[in-house]
């Protein structure tokens, strides 16, 4: 089946939380031939703090994962 991209809005601060849920349910029902990656758009950024460089992530699209997958309706109701 063809995949596509699917923008799923979270809370925002739980992403990492919500792609980690995905992942579990994906593996317990044995559907990972229906689902591709699930990304958090973010990308690393060096700030100074305090005078010392510090590496952090920031995120592009705060309480939004990205999902590539097979859209039916047990992959929604996955998903949802």
């Amino acid at each position: 089946m063809d995949k596509k991209w699917y923008i799923v809005n979270t809370h925002t601060g739980c992403e990492a939380t919500a792609k980690a849920s995905i992942e579990k349910r994906i593996k317990n029902l044995a559907m990972s031939e229906l689902f591709g990656e699930i990304l958090i758009p973010s990308e690393n950024v060096v700030e100074l703090v305090k005078g010392k460089k510090a590496t952090r992530s920031r995120k592009f699209f705060p309480g939004y994962i990205f999902v590539n997958m097979s859209l039916n309706d047990e992959t929604w109701h996955l998903v949802k």
